[in-house]
């Protein structure tokens, strides 16, 4: 919001300098983006300094989207009186002495669902279109707004004065002097202000003639009953419409305008008729025309005030001190509350204006900002209990982060919106979640999977030449079978080792990966094995699936090259990735025990075998027929060299593995490894018709 100074100090008697309001409003919750000198022109002839403060306002915020709604904040930061109209140029009466009340209406206004615009106040003026006065073009300039005509400028001005969005029409344009509030029917078009014919749907709130729409509501006007410089006369609209319709159709559309940011964040009801006194008074006052009949106000949906409860000790409890009674009353005063007295405390009405004041922890907060947290005492709350264990998945989670830090990886955080696209990729279309109202197409579906993300940020770094990338997360997914579950993701492109003089660094392979989720799964404390798979997004021969007890927990390989170029990764080294159900691996892991056992007093026995088996057998089945042939004394199992070629018939390969033997209670002898050793290349000869070296 673009404050200028001039104009602020013209609603409250604020004497100091631009630097020392913004500072002062910085404690108060208040970002300043920055302070633009300017020459003072909001007066004729005036050469004076004048500077605008940009406040940058958030959405919960929508009363100070205004000069009045800034003023009042600025009148309680430094204890001035509230800001005031009658001391504003072109001040005129209030809505309660809106000038001839009692005359006939000149148009007829008729709102067809109240819950859509619950107030819509109109009024007719006989006008003389031309330029606005210096001083307002100025002020409208200041603030980033194009002067077009005096009665467009006087909408705006009021739109920045009192942050109420209003809006002009031409009434011999208008089909039977009528204004109907109502839903579009399917099909309508309208031709807006910016010259883009629109097409509207049930769903979307229009202002009509008694024949078509001539508005978009709360959103934008229509071209066809625009005024113009042949404007004779004007319907003068001031309404409330409901917030969540605007942001719908403002969104559907792709229109963003001043008023829609106002209405969609909630206006003021209260303010219309407030808004149509002070817009006709300008017109008067700046030579513009005259109001004619009624100002018409249509009020079916009334909105009416909370009232909440503050107490005293609730205050004390969460500032950690008291706050004196005279600051509670003049701060939550100041911004427009009213207080009544009450044994324990106060009962507070709340302005309509304040959408964002909803809890009695809502008021304590606007004390705590205005009396100032440096005042307050520093303080440990009180624990009437003691604090809840925490859950154990974000201590597993921790320690999974700390375990992928030590093995070279840097988490990422990314998007939980994605792209139907990118999605697609990774999860049958039927199964995608898709975004109700998507901010944009590349937020479209919810992920189906944490890896898009990952990918995007692997291609993120390559173009800042980064080689060498180790990205993890752990984050949600979702699908509509499975609904939303925990995954944790890694891609590992580049070297698998750093460079060294020693010798050149080895680029990373599936084996590398592998390893990362066996590390993983020892963490949760299950044991897993792989499988080969037909994932698409993963590349032929070099992809495998992580299964847990016969169930599949996960996936593991390099990415597929096409998928990878259409993430921007074209021409690069292959890229690594696996991606596993967490909630599923800490289910597994809940319903086992973790077994200490004290270090070996005992010797162990190593040996080694090499056998020749097919080259399509996976490693892990040879492991599984060893461990279960073997006696309970084989501790380990690790294969060491792998080999084909020469000597090698074709489809075989020669495969090392070294066994190594212990007992917890005696030291094993020769006899007892030897018939385990026997024992074992049986089962291997039966099972996999293995052939000893």
């Amino acid at each position: 919001m673009k404050v200028l100074l001039s104009w602020l100090r013209e609603l409250v008697d604020v004497k100091e300098s631009a630097q020392q309001v913004a500072q002062k409003m910085s404690l108060r919750g208040f970002a300043v983006e920055g302070i633009e000198a300017i020459e003072d022109l909001s007066a004729e002839a005036s050469a004076t300094a004048d500077a605008v403060l940009d406040f940058e306002v958030t959405a919960n915020r929508p009363d100070c989207m205004s000069m009045v709604g800034m003023a009042r904040e600025v009148a309680v930061a430094y204890g001035l009186p509230g800001p005031r109209l009658d001391h504003v140029r072109g001040a005129g009466p209030t809505a309660s002495e809106a000038p001839r009340a009692g005359d006939p209406p000149a148009i007829q206004i008729i709102i067809d669902d109240p819950q859509l615009c619950p107030r819509y106040v109109g009024a007719v003026a006989d006008v003389q279109v031309g330029p606005s006065p210096s001083w307002m073009q100025a002020r409208l300039q200041a603030a980033g707004i194009r002067p077009i005509s005096n009665i467009v400028d006087v909408t705006n001005y009021v739109l920045l004065e009192l942050g109420h969005p209003m809006h002009a029409f031409d009434l011999a344009r208008l089909a039977k002097a009528q204004i109907r509030v109502r839903p579009a029917r399917a099909g309508e078009t309208i031709k807006t202000l910016d010259g883009q014919t629109r097409t509207l749907s049930p769903d979307m709130l229009v202002i009509a003639d008694g024949e078509r729409p001539v508005a978009v509501a709360g959103v934008m006007g229509g071209a066809e009953s625009e005024v113009s410089g042949t404007t004779r006369t004007i319907v003068l609209e001031s309404a409330y419409f409901n917030p969540l319709s605007v942001r719908r159709t403002s969104k559907k559309l792709g229109l963003k305008t001043e008023a829609s940011m106002r209405f969609e964040r909630g206006a003021d009801p209260a303010a219309a008729a407030t808004a149509m006194a002070r817009a006709i008074a300008l017109i008067e006052e700046i030579g513009a025309g005259k109001a004619r009949g009624a100002v018409i106000d249509e009020y079916p949906g009334k909105t009416a005030h909370r009232i909440m409860g503050l107490r005293r000790e609730k205050i004390r409890g969460l500032l950690g001190g008291d706050v004196p009674e005279p600051d509670v009353t003049r701060i939550l005063g100041g911004l427009g509350f009213e207080l009544k007295p009450t044994s324990s405390g106060w009962d507070v009405t709340v302005p309509t204006r304040r959408v964002d004041v909803t809890r009695e922890v809502d008021l304590i907060e606007e004390v705590a900002r205005h009396y100032g947290y440096d005042r307050l005492p520093v303080t440990f709350p009180e624990l009437d209990v003691p604090p809840q264990a925490p859950d154990p998945r974000i201590m597993r989670a921790r320690h999974l982060r700390t375990i992928l830090a030590a093995a070279g990886f840097s988490e990422a955080l990314t998007f939980g919106f994605i792209s139907e696209p990118a999605a697609a990729a990774f999860a049958d279309a039927a199964d995608l979640v898709p975004i109700a109202n998507p901010l944009s197409e590349n937020f479209a579906v919810l992920r189906p999977s944490v890896l898009p993300g990952l990918v995007d940020a692997i291609a993120h770094n390559r173009r800042r030449e980064q080689r060498d990338i180790r990205l993890f997360e752990i984050g949600a997914r979702f699908s509509r079978a499975d609904g939303e579950r925990r995954a944790i993701a890694c891609a590992w492109t580049g070297a698998a080792a750093a460079e060294h003089w020693g010798g050149t660094a080895r680029p990373v392979d599936f084996f590398d990966m592998k390893a990362v989720v066996d590390r993983v799964c020892d963490a949760i404390g299950v044991g897993i094995h792989t499988r080969p798979s037909d994932d698409a997004w993963l590349a032929p021969g070099r992809r495998a699936a992580v299964m847990l007890d016969g169930t599949r927990v996960g996936a593991v390989g390099q990415l597929a090259p096409a998928l990878a170029d259409s993430h921007g990764l074209v021409g690069s080294d292959p890229v690594y990735v696996a991606e596993l159900d967490l909630d599923a691996l800490e289910a597994a892991a809940a319903g086992r025990s973790l077994r200490v056992e004290p270090l070996p007093r005992y010797p162990s026995v190593t040996r080694d075998i090499s056998i020749l088996v097919d080259d399509t057998l996976a490693a892990a089945d040879i492991r599984a027929t060893i461990t279960e042939a073997a006696p309970v004394f084989l501790v380990r199992v690790a294969e060491f060299d792998r080999y084909q070629g020469k000597g090698v018939p074709d489809g075989k390969v020669s495969l090392s593995l070294r066994l190594t033997f212990r007992s917890s209670d005696r030291t094993l002898t020769d006899a007892e490894v030897q018939g385990a050793m026997d024992a074992i290349m049986t089962a291997l000869k039966n099972r996999h018709a293995a052939i000893q070296r």
